[in-house]
């Protein structure tokens, strides 16, 4: 009787720890997706357009200036639209960096906390407004007002691209310089501020050296975010594949590599020259963007490695980081300088130079108190300016849009190109689309942060599957919408369809949801753990019954990123799931949709007197993604709220 006894508590044990490793084989799986997704981007983007750079050659690939692959003579040089993306993104850092740094010293050191609380939320949203909504009032508005200012034949110029990117960075900016600025230890301050520095000098001195390579990461991301902007230059920068001449002429129009991908891969014949020729151009800018990320990415590591340290150490770190400022103070006085000189001339560097030295004199001859009051103010000044950037946006679209919500715009489908009826089949497939990206996405992040947090020790496969989920979180939704159309749409066999869509938008928000739910699992005491395996439950057990439900505020949020940005993207789905315009709901995931973003650009860049419709589109694209975000922040609270009882 004992012995089958003894046998039974032996199988059992057998079959819990074979039902442990097959859990844990799972949950591997899913990490892997990831690195078997960026995987299959580079490879089909090496395998469609190697061709074509053979053909070319590399030198005149990358080093010819003209991009003209439909003259009689194909001529297939890149080197202007790698320009027009480097200006551009130049324009947009020189725009956000300044505001977005000031606006987070603003949040993190100057507001009291009651504004606090009003304006992070307030810049944050800017992230959230969906980048066809920013070329959209950069097309309308924007270049209307470059073009009567300056007496211009068009106002889509460098210009207008430039302060659209730069809008569109500061969220990031923002976030991730408030978050290494408020990460300074207290202690710091107190020492500064016991020594008898003011405020400012203690800013200057002290908390912006020891936050510096935060800061540095911001900008990088920043950039980032700015050369992987497809549908907003698009847009506004006029799409003429030129060098400015002169290089400083901002009012000249430019194109982009995002730009030239998203307007000419619809249209070119599968298997030519100038379809290979566009991916070869696709791996240029995965290249180009993923060391840009990664660059932020090992600057992140290496600071939140460096939080992990002693005071003490932190003290060393930030004498060494208080010289790198000051001479930073001077390298960027000279960048700025020599700027100003590829820009503007001798006429910029005169006037550079004058404001660096008024700089210098007011530092040297007017009072600690006086400096004080007037960086404050200036702080101040650009974060008003920033929030004034973002009620324009939201005024104009509301403004203008309201007239076109009735029953008709919203219960109906269009007609007569999109200039009457309504938007209802566009409203339902943005739903179907999101509701398909998170439902495929959801399981397989969670799936990867258990395993990631839970069933594995940091060590190479960890590494692999890390780097490789950063990798994918900084490839352009443009890639993504050219890997979904040569894998999903013609290899895969797919086609155009629903389920195209869903998978490649899944694809594109994954990583954020297994960033974010990694963090959240992270967060529960390991405590918790302990208890529930010292009651003789499983590793499986103790995750599904214990960890998940306390983490499941921290998933939702990942869930609500992922949602937000899902409904607001365009790039993905040019190529993969829309259509213009579509009488009937579609009844299988193998139709084609319409959706909000994609009707919006064809209505803001194809479709003449349609104003109404176009700024009722923008309107209701807004409402969902802010309505999208406000159900998840409810599911959080209440989830929240579960936990603590």
């Amino acid at each position: 009787m004992q012995k089958n006894r003894f046998d039974l508590q032996i199988t059992e044990l057998f079959s819990r720890q074979n039902r442990e490793k097959a859990i844990s084989t799972i949950w591997l799986g899913t990490a892997l997706v990831a690195v078997i997704t960026i995987i299959l981007i580079l490879g089909f983007l090496i395998k469609e357009g190697t061709p074509a750079i053979l053909e070319i050659g590399i030198p005149n690939f990358i080093f010819d200036q003209i991009w003209n692959p439909t003259s009689v003579v194909p001529q297939y040089g890149i080197l202007s639209l790698i320009v027009g993306t480097l200006l551009v993104t130049l324009g947009a850092m020189v725009i956000a960096v300044p505001l977005g740094i000031g606006s987070a010293i603003f949040i993190a050191e100057i507001a009291p906390q009651t504004v606090r609380e009003t304006v992070k939320p307030a810049i944050e949203l800017l992230a959230g407004i969906p980048s066809v909504v920013y070329g959209f009032f950069g097309l309308v508005v924007l270049t209307n007002w470059l073009r009567i200012s300056f007496d211009l034949s068009s106002g889509a110029t460098w210009l207008a691209g430039s302060m659209i990117l730069g809008i569109m960075a500061l969220p990031t900016i923002v976030s991730v310089s408030e978050d290494a600025i408020s990460s300074v230890p207290q202690e710091f301050r107190s020492a500064s501020l016991a020594l008898g520095a003011t405020r400012w000098q203690t800013i200057t001195g002290v908390i912006v050296p020891a936050a510096l390579s935060g800061i540095t990461a911001a900008v990088i991301l920043g950039m980032g975010r700015a050369i992987g902007e497809t549908m907003a230059v698009l847009m506004v920068t006029g799409n003429a594949a030129i060098i400015p001449d002169p290089i400083y002429n901002i009012l000249s129009p430019i194109r982009t590599l995002t730009a030239t991908l998203g307007i000419e891969m619809g249209e070119v014949a599968i298997g030519s020259t100038h379809y290979h020729a566009l991916f070869g151009m696709a791996l240029i800018l995965l290249l180009i963007t993923l060391i840009v990320n990664l660059s932020a990415t090992a600057i992140l590591r290496r600071i939140k490695e460096g939080q992990e340290g002693s005071l003490r150490r932190s003290i060393i770190s930030y004498a060494a980081k208080e010289r790198m400022l000051s001479g930073a103070y001077w390298a960027i006085a000279l960048l700025t300088i020599t700027l100003a000189y590829l820009i503007f001339g001798i006429p910029g560097v005169i006037i550079i130079s004058v404001l660096f030295g008024l700089y210098r004199m007011a530092v040297l001859l007017l009072s600690s108190q006086a400096i004080q009051k007037i960086a404050f103010c200036i702080i101040t000044s650009g974060t008003a300016l920033v929030l004034f950037a973002l009620i324009v946006i939201i005024f104009d679209i509301v403004s203008n849009g309201l007239p076109a919500l009735t029953w008709e715009f919203l219960t109906e489908g269009p007609r007569n190109l999109g200039r009457e009826g309504g938007i209802f089949p566009a409203i339902v497939g943005t739903i179907y689309l999101v509701i398909g990206a998170v439902a495929i996405a959801l399981p397989i992040g969670v799936g990867a942060a258990i395993y990631l947090n839970e069933y594995t020790t940091e060590g190479k496969i960890t590494r692999i599957i890390r780097a490789g989920n950063d990798l994918l979180n900084g490839t352009p939704s443009i890639v993504f919408g050219l890997f979904g159309f040569a894998f999903l749409v013609l290899f895969v066999g797919l086609g155009v369809s629903l389920i195209a869509g869903q998978i490649t938008l899944a694809l594109m928000i994954l990583p954020t949801i297994i960033r974010t739910s990694e963090e959240a699992l992270k967060s529960v005491p390991d405590s918790l753990r302990q208890g529930s395996l010292a009651l003789g439950a499983t590793r499986w057990q103790t995750v599904s019954r214990v960890v998940l439900p306390a983490a499941a505020p921290g998933v939702l949020t990942g869930t609500i990123l992922g949602i937000g940005r899902a409904a607001g993207e365009t790039a993905p789905l040019l190529f993969t799931a829309v259509v213009f315009s579509k009488r009937f709901l579609p009844t299988s995931l193998s139709e084609p949709v319409m959706a909000l973003p994609y009707h919006l650009f064809i209505l803001a860049t194809n479709v003449p007197g349609a104003e109404t419709q176009k700024y009722g589109t923008a309107l209701v694209l807004l409402l969902l993604v802010t309505g999208i975000y406000s159900v998840a922040i409810l599911m959080r609270r209440h989830a929240k709220k579960i936990v603590r009882w």
